[in-house]
């Protein structure tokens, strides 16, 4: 099956109070190329999304959207940190000796100390964490490659019309090619007659420019290279997979085996249907830009 390499793929999983949202939008890239914008807290799975995100697709410049939402009431702890306190503690008593003065610290009063009580966010088991983080992942991945697929199913439907439509252009200038021959033949007898008048005309001679003529103007081997650059791209786009590349290729040659045919055609009709090849062959090579 073919894929474009535009799409959109969106994954949320709520497990255990947390939330994880996964959205991945791509469009068509030379290579395999992703973004990854997620909380700085997970960083450390970057090269595990990476590696989830290969096993889904080759080509595309890929954009991946992480957020994460923790709905969990204690997710926070309370921390007395009793070594702190023993040192205020300690001073404050050094201090009502040294001054003379009432040791009047309460609890409250000692409790109310920077650092003898602090608030130390939970931390998570990063196993779990992934865990759901990747069920998001896959999600999103597997809706992104159904989008990529549906697309990559009109491409291959355009792209064969396209096919049908060259293939028929082939058709029109092997079938003008005799024709133009014989209207050459005529008008070269026919100025031969002007020139020369009752003078008996040397047939040997025509034949001679008749063979010259036709082998300029014959465009035979780049009508069966074409044909068989047309077979080759059908083929491949109804056999299906990662061929984009291989498409792109094709195209160039059949671009190439075009040009030549437009450069040796000798009429006004097969010129035109040259230029119409090039035009047809331009848009195919520009839809196969979005094939993965």
């Amino acid at each position: 099956m073919i894929k474009s390499m535009t799409g959109f793929g969106h994954g949320e999983i709520q497990e255990n109070d947390r939330k994880f949202t996964v959205e991945i939008k791509a469009v068509n890239h030379r290579y395999f190329d992703a973004g990854i914008k997620m909380p700085k807290k997970f960083s450390y799975f970057e090269a595990s999304i990476r590696n989830t995100l290969k096993q889904y697709m080759q080509r595309g410049k890929v954009d991946v959207f992480v957020t994460y939402e923790d709905f969990s009431e204690l997710n926070v702890s309370l921390k007395y940190n009793e070594t702190v306190a023993a040192q205020y503690l300690n001073y404050y008593r050094q201090m009502a000796e040294t001054f003379g003065l009432r040791d009047d610290i309460s609890v409250s009063a000692l409790g109310r100390c920077p650092d003898v009580f602090t608030l130390e966010e939970k931390s998570d088991d990063d196993e779990t964490l992934w865990d759901s983080l990747q069920k998001a992942l896959v999600m999103a991945c597997e809706q992104f490659v159904e989008t990529r697929q549906r697309e990559g199913e009109s491409l291959k439907a355009d792209l064969l019309e396209k096919l049908d439509h060259m293939e028929k252009n082939v058709d029109r200038v092997e079938q003008r090619y005799p024709q133009i021959v014989e209207e050459y033949t005529n008008r070269l007898h026919e100025k031969v007659r002007e020139l020369l008048g009752d003078t008996q005309i040397d047939e040997s001679r025509i034949a001679t420019e008749l063979v010259l003529f036709s082998d300029k103007i014959c465009t035979d081997e780049e009508t069966v290279r074409l044909r068989s650059h047309i077979s080759s791209m059908r083929d491949s786009l109804i056999e299906g997979g990662s061929i984009g590349r291989k498409l792109d290729f094709i195209a160039q040659e059949m671009n190439r085996e075009a040009n030549t045919i437009l450069s040796k055609a000798n009429d006004l009709e097969t010129s035109d249907i040259a230029i119409d090849l090039k035009t047809e062959i331009e848009k195919i090579r520009e839809q196969i830009q979005n094939i993965e």
